[in-house]
């Protein structure tokens, strides 16, 4: 049976400007940062559609039809604005559905959300991403910090995990691939919430992988990325690397 996954941003555009004595010239890059897990996913039970960052701002869905197509939502690496403000609210002024009280509504009924990290997730770079106090960070089993909340970590570290019988872990064994980065958030007090993995001791023990639900629907947060920069290429390219995602899926989208 299909399961059906919407992928929603993990795309960019670069503009430089290049100086080359007198003389000068501007460029202008399209990156997108998925393709591990399009890699992974390609071929599975899992059939991943994924809507870039740009797309997103007009494409996501407005109406609950349009978000019933889908099993599970990740959100990863786009900012709350990207759905809040469309053209028709940011240059018209109109008013259109609240996209972010659609999703809280689609998980209440039984949606599965995950929200991956990155530099415009959760709180964000310089706070930018501002998902805080939002109907979507009400459904997550995690809450944002008001501020900046990466945390860089160059040297590199592991996971500690938590739970090694959970099911999201299943068939993976040994010591992880290095991570570089997560987003720092704080775990909901409920018991439904669950951290299956975080950061070492020495590294803050912060967490990385929690679950939770939200109505009907479950949700979770994996606080680090999706790829680079924050996931080593080793991690990228680690045996387990689908595994992981695979049930973790499984896991969200699995029969109450």
């Amino acid at each position: 049976m299909t399961t059906k996954v919407l992928l929603v941003g993990e795309s960019w555009i670069s503009s430089a400007t290049h100086y080359k004595g007198f003389d000068q010239f501007g460029s202008v890059t399209f990156h997108l940062g998925a393709e591990p897990l399009v890699k992974a996913l390609k071929g599975s039970e899992f059939e991943l559609t994924y809507m870039t960052a740009h797309d997103a701002v007009e494409q996501f869905p407005f109406e609950m039809e349009g978000l019933d197509a889908y099993d599970a939502i990740i959100l990863s690496d786009i900012g709350a604005n990207s759905l809040l403000l469309p053209p028709e609210v940011w240059l018209h002024s109109r008013t259109v559905p609240n996209r972010l009280k659609l999703i809280r509504a689609w998980v209440e009924k039984g949606g599965n959300l995950l929200m991956i990290g990155g530099y415009f997730s959760f709180q964000g770079i310089d706070g930018k991403a501002r998902w805080r106090r939002t109907p979507v960070e009400e459904v997550l089993p995690v809450t944002c910090l008001p501020y900046d909340d990466r945390v860089e970590i160059p040297e590199g570290t592991t996971a500690d995990i938590l739970k090694p019988d959970h099911p999201v872990f299943a068939g993976i064994d040994g010591e992880w691939p290095p991570l570089l980065g997560i987003n720092e958030v704080e775990v909901r007090e409920r018991e439904d919430v669950e951290v299956v993995a975080r950061l070492p001791e020495d590294q803050g023990g912060f967490p990385l992988l929690v679950l939770g639900s939200y109505g009907k629907g479950r949700t979770a947060a994996w606080t680090s990325d999706i790829g680079p920069h924050w996931l080593s290429p080793a991690f990228c390219e680690w045996e387990n690397y689908g595994r992981l995602w695979k049930n973790l899926l499984g896991w969200m989208t699995e029969k109450k």
